[in-house]
């Protein structure tokens, strides 16, 4: 069996962003030399996320809108408990607990093996600052 273990480092300047991840995953996949297996991609940090969607803008609009009513940014303490620890990310944990945090990707042929319209993002909920992103190629 062949594996490959490979930690993404991203600096995300705002708050919140999607990022995409797909080409950096297809191209560890091809360095793994995985020709049939999984890839497991997944966030290192409760405050972000990995998911598959599709790569549209107005998509990725709609999401910031629909979390933001789910889970609305608030730093005071207040509205959130979490705030009371002195904290401000109440709302990225919640976010994060309803965007997932990872997906698994069956690789066949040498290729993520995706329907037509799905591509891996990373979504920042507490950025401006450095995080990880795990990304664990299993295979022959």
């Amino acid at each position: 069996m062949k594996t490959l273990t490979k930690e993404l480092w991203l600096d995300v300047p705002q708050r919140r962003a999607i990022v995409s991840l797909h080409r950096e995953v297809e191209r560890l996949v091809a360095e793994s030399g995985v020709q049939d297996g999984i890839v497991l991609v997944n966030a290192m940090h409760i405050t972000a996320s990995v998911f598959i969607n599709d790569n549209e803008s107005g998509l990725h609009h709609d999401y910031e809108v629909w979390l933001e009513k789910l889970a609305p940014f608030d730093a005071s303490p207040s509205r959130y408990h979490h705030n009371r620890t002195g904290e401000d990310n109440a709302d990225a944990h919640m976010k994060r607990q309803v965007m997932g945090r990872e997906v698994v990707v069956a690789i066949t042929d040498g290729k993520l093996h995706l329907g037509p319209w799905e591509h891996i993002f990373y979504y920042e909920f507490d950025g401006r600052r450095r995080k990880r992103v795990l990304v664990k190629i299993l295979g022959e």
